[in-house]
C-alpha cells in the first residue's frame, strides 16, 4: 500500500493477507518514512 502526505512524505507498507508487520519494520516505517516519534504515531492511531 502506498501512502503520501500533502507535505511530500511518502511510504510503502507491505500488505499480505494473513501476515503481520514485524516490530522492526514497523519502527523503521514510523521513524524513517513517516518521520514521527512512536508516541506521535500511537496518538494518531488511537
Amino acid at each position: 500500500m502506498f501512502f503520501k502526505h500533502s507535505d511530500g512524505r511518502a511510504t510503502t507498507i507491505p500488505n499480505h493477507p494473513g501476515q503481520e508487520i514485524g516490530p522492526d519494520l514497523l519502527n523503521t516505517i514510523i521513524k524513517n518514512d513517516l518521520q514521527l516519534s512512536r508516541e506521535e504515531f500511537m496518538n494518531l492511531v488511537k
